[in-house]
């Protein structure tokens, strides 16, 4: 028997999760709030798997479009479903409500996952019957080319949750992060908030242009971080590994981090200073045709990496 799943909120992400499930035979039932989203849900998931398809990460179009269909209710699209992607808007007290309005309608021993990148579980699920039951399920955009998902628990959250919420994602071909406990950001955010931190403060002293900075890492640590993580790329940076390079540099890291990049780092007046000596045209066509280039591109490299992931 097909396993069903359901997807709630049916914008960027949500597409993206929809192509993932029904790619691996999962059928995918989705609803959105706004009725126009999902008007052109069918078009837009089309586009994708044409898109898809062209980058040879889809081998089966019709089939894949075939087990994925929109409802016009929740109460309809989360009917019989062992599993649920919320993807709601990022406000606490949106999904407060729609996490009790899914806990109230959803088979009781289905999962319920977020997809939000910045609230933890904790502040949403509190109060609701079958709490134990829902986790994030922090996706990285776009979903459908960076295979990453990070599983947050709330307290409450039960190990038979994070168990079967593992299996789920692996089964569909992402790559699931499991958290012990819920920090603010996750991991994901952590690591890129603290980067960031240091970019922005750099470019604000004037120590770098843009253009040098992003070479850094694009051309620089990006490298090594496509193949290998942090950790492993310090044990391999020291003859003796992490404990030897801890020996070697530790002193070096230690006075960096006596000084750390403050708050006012993410200010808008300091994103306006950098943004003028950065011309870029950022309509919005010109936004959604750099990602574009950026998701073709990545497509590629997902290939180069994972050659036998479809």
């Amino acid at each position: 028997m097909t396993e069903t799943v359901a997807i709630i909120g049916a914008g960027l992400i949500g597409r993206s999760w929809s192509v993932l499930f029904a790619r691996a035979g999962f059928a995918v039932q989705v609803w959105d709030a706004d009725p126009g989203v999902l008007a052109r849900f069918d078009d837009d998931m089309a586009t994708l798997c044409d898109t898809l398809v062209a980058e040879r990460l889809l081998p089966d179009r019709d089939g894949t479009l075939a087990r994925i269909r929109t409802c016009p209710t929740l109460k309809e699209a989360v009917s019989g479903v062992s599993f649920v992607q919320e993807n709601g808007p990022e406000k606490v007290e949106v999904k407060q409500a729609l996490f009790a309005e899914l806990d109230a309608a959803t088979p009781p021993d289905a999962i319920i996952a977020s997809s939000t990148s910045a609230i933890v579980a904790s502040r949403f699920t509190e109060g609701l019957a079958h709490r134990g039951r829902c986790l994030v399920g922090h996706p990285v955009n776009p979903p459908h080319l960076v295979p990453v998902v990070e599983l947050c628990p709330a307290p409450w959250t039960t190990t038979a949750t994070m168990d079967r919420a593992e299996a789920i994602y692996s089964a569909i071909g992402q790559v699931p992060v499991r958290m012990a406990r819920e920090r603010d950001g996750f991991v994901l955010n952590r690591l890129q908030g603290a980067l960031l931190a240091e970019a922005l403060r750099l470019l604000d002293e004037g120590v770098v242009s843009v253009e040098g900075l992003d070479a850094t890492i694009k051309d620089g640590l990006g490298l090594r971080w496509a193949l290998m993580g942090p950790i492993e790329t310090i044990d391999l940076n020291a003859p003796g590994g992490i404990v030897d390079y801890a020996t070697r540099y530790g002193g070096f890291y230690a006075r960096l981090a006596e000084e750390p990049a403050g708050p006012q780092v993410f200010s808008v007046e300091i994103a306006e200073k950098i943004a003028a000596t950065w011309p870029q045209d950022r309509s919005p066509g010109a936004i959604r045709a750099r990602q574009d280039n950026r998701d073709k591109r990545l497509a590629a490299l997902r290939r180069h990496l994972s050659p036998d992931h479809i």
